[in-house]
C-alpha cells in the first residue's frame, strides 16, 4: 500500500527520500528527477576524476592556449598560468555547489527551487540549457570532422564527399551522444572510465611527436600580442575571467553528478584530482602542438582534428581520429547534454521525461548549427566563423551565469544552512513559486553588465564579469534575504 506522506532518512549524512502520494503525485516530480538512493550513489573519487578527465581533454581545451595569445593579448607563459589559476579558482563554486546533490542526491535544477522557487527555477535552468545546447553543436560539429576524417582513412572515395561528409558524420556523432545519454548515468560513468586512460595515451602520444619539432624556450620568449608597453594585468584578468567562465556552466550544474558520489569526500577529491591539472596539461600540449604544426605539416593548425587530418598515414589518421571521436563523445555526454537533458525536464516534468528531454536538447543544438552545416553543404555562403562564436561565448556567458552560481552558494550555506527539505522540494506547498529575492539578486548584475557594455569607465564590470557578477549576485541575495526574515523575526517578538 503505498503511504501517503514522504519519509526522508539519513544515512551516514546521506538524505534518501521515500516518496509517498504527496510526492508521486506532485506535476514537480518525476522518476528521472527523483533523489538518487544512497545505494545508486556509486561513483567514487576516480570516477569522479575520470569524469574531469573526460570532460577536460576535448579539442576546445587544446584550443585555449590560442585563444589566451590570440584574442586576449597574452604571451604563452601568461596564458597559460591563467588557465591553470582559473581552473583551481572555479573548484570553489563546483565543490560548494556539489555539497547538497551529494548530501540530498537531487539534481541542479531542484537544487534551484531553493533559491528562485519552484516555478521560478525554469528562468535560471532555462538559461543554462541554451548555453549547453549551443555547447553540444560545436563539439558535435567537432566530433562530425573526426568521423569524416576517420572514414576517409579507411575509404578513399569518402573523401571526395567534402562539406557534405562533414555533415553526414555531425549527424552519426550526433545520434551517439543522444544514445549514450538515454541510456542513463551508469552508461556515462562507463564512457568516462573508460576513455580517460585513452585520452591521457593520445595527449602523451602527440607530445612525443611535436616536442622534436618545436623550442619550448623560443616558444615562452614570443611577445604577447597587446601593445607596447601595457600593464599585463587588465589583460591577465580578462583572460583569467574568460577561462572561469570555460567551466562556469558546470560550475552551476554540477549537482546532476554529485548527486550519484558515494560521499562528499569523493566529490572534493574526484574534482581536485581531475580538473585543474588535466586542464592545464591540455591546454599546454595545445600550444605546443601548435608551434610545431608548421615544421610537422608545413602550416600553422591550431586544432587537434585538422592536425592529425594532414598526417600521410591512414592507419595513424583512423586511429587517432577514433580516440578524438571517443574524447568529443566523453566531453559531449557530461558537459553538454546531462544538464539541459534535466533543465528541460523541470519544466514539465509529469510530460518531459528524459528521453524527450534528450531529444529536445539535440534538436536545439542541431537546430544552433544549422548555419554552419547549410555553409558546409553549400547552400549559403557566410563569413562567420565557429571560432569566433566560440570566443566571443567565453566572455559573455560568464557574465550571465556568475551571479546564479554565487546565489546558489549563499542560499544553501548562509540562508538556508545547509538544510533543505527535500519532500518540499517536489511539492508545492513548501517553497515559493517564485522567490523574488534570487531574482533581484541575478537580474542587477546582468543589467550592470550590459550598461558596461557601452560605458569605457565601467567596462572592468564585463571585463570581469563572473566575478563581479558572483560577487554582486550573492551579496544582493544574501542582504534581500536578511532583510525579508527581519520582519518575521520583530513579529514574532512582539
Amino acid at each position: 500500500m503505498q503511504q501517503n506522506r514522504s519519509q526522508v532518512t539519513e544515512r551516514d549524512g546521506l538524505f534518501e527520500l521515500e516518496a509517498g502520494s504527496d510526492v508521486l503525485d506532485s506535476p514537480r516530480y518525476n522518476h528521472d528527477m527523483a533523489p538518487t538512493k544512497v545505494r545508486e550513489r556509486t561513483w567514487n573519487k576516480w570516477h569522479i576524476t575520470a569524469l574531469w578527465v573526460g570532460m577536460a581533454v576535448c579539442v576546445p581545451t587544446y584550443t585555449l592556449g590560442g585563444v589566451l595569445t590570440a584574442y586576449f593579448g597574452l604571451s604563452v607563459g601568461e596564458a597559460l598560468m591563467a588557465i591553470l589559476l582559473a581552473n583551481v579558482i572555479v573548484l570553489i563554486p563546483l565543490t560548494l555547489n556539489a555539497f547538497p546533490g551529494t548530501k540530498y542526491g537531487i539534481p541542479f535544477p531542484v537544487l534551484l527551487r531553493s533559491s528562485f522557487g519552484v516555478l521560478g527555477s525554469n528562468v535560471p535552468c532555462l538559461i543554462r540549457a541554451l548555453v549547453a545546447c549551443g555547447w553540444f553543436g560545436i563539439q558535435t560539429m567537432f566530433g562530425g570532422l573526426a568521423i569524416h576524417l576517420f572514414l576517409g582513412s579507411v575509404f578513399e572515395g569518402w573523401k571526395s564527399l567534402g562539406g557534405t561528409g562533414e555533415v553526414i558524420g555531425f549527424m552519426i556523432f550526433w545520434s551517439l551522444n543522444l544514445w549514450v545519454v538515454i541510456r542513463g548515468a551508469e552508461s556515462i560513468k562507463w564512457l568516462e572510465t573508460l576513455s580517460a586512460p585513452l585520452l591521457v595515451a593520445v595527449g602523451i602520444g602527440l607530445l612525443m611527436w611535436a616536442m622534436p619539432n618545436v623550442s619550448m624556450t623560443e616558444l615562452l620568449a614570443i611577445p604577447p600580442k597587446r601593445p607596447e608597453g601595457a600593464s599585463v594585468v587588465s589583460y591577465f584578468a580578462a583572460g583569467l575571467t574568460a577561462m572561469v567562465g570555460f567551466w562556469a556552466t558546470l560550475s552551476l550544474n554540477i549537482p546532476d553528478f554529485s548527486r550519484y558520489a558515494k560521499s562528499q569526500k569523493d566529490q572534493i577529491l574526484g574534482q581536485i584530482f581531475g580538473l585543474p591539472l588535466t586542464m592545464f596539461l591540455f591546454a599546454s600540449l595545445g600550444v605546443v602542438m601548435t608551434a610545431a604544426s608548421v615544421k610537422l605539416v608545413g602550416v600553422t593548425v591550431s586544432d587537434p582534428v585538422s592536425l592529425i587530418g594532414h598526417i600521410q598515414s591512414p592507419v595513424w589518421v583512423a586511429v587517432a581520429m577514433a580516440l578524438i571521436i571517443i574524447a568529443t563523445l566523453s566531453t559531449n555526454t557530461a558537459a553538454n547534454i546531462v544538464s539541459p537533458t534535466n533543465d528541460f525536464q523541470n519544466i514539465a516534468p509529469k510530460v518531459i521525461n528524459r528521453t524527450k528531454a534528450v531529444l529536445l536538447t539535440g534538436f536545439v543544438g542541431l537546430a544552433l548549427m544549422a548555419h554552419e552545416l547549410l555553409k558546409k553543404l553549400g547552400l549559403i555562403v557566410s563569413d562567420v566563423s565557429l571560432e569566433t562564436v566560440y570566443s566571443n561565448w567565453l566572455l559573455g556567458y560568464s557574465s550571465l551565469l556568475g551571479p546564479i552560481a554565487g546565489i546558489m552558494v549563499v542560499d544553501y550555506f548562509l540562508i538556508k544552512k545547509q538544510q533543505l527539505d527535500l519532500a518540499g522540494l517536489y511539492r508545492d506547498d513548501v517553497y515559493p513559486a517564485w522567490n523574488w529575492a534570487g531574482f533581484v539578486a541575478f537580474g542587477v548584475p546582468v543589467v550592470l553588465t550590459l550598461l558596461s557594455l557601452g560605458s569605457d569607465a565601467f567596462s572592468w564590470f564585463y571585463s570581469y564579469g563572473w566575478f563581479t557578477g558572483s560577487a554582486l549576485g550573492g551579496v544582493i541575495y544574501y542582504g534581500l534575504c536578511v532583510m525579508r526574515a527581519q520582519p518575521s523575526i520583530m513579529k514574532t517578538a512582539v
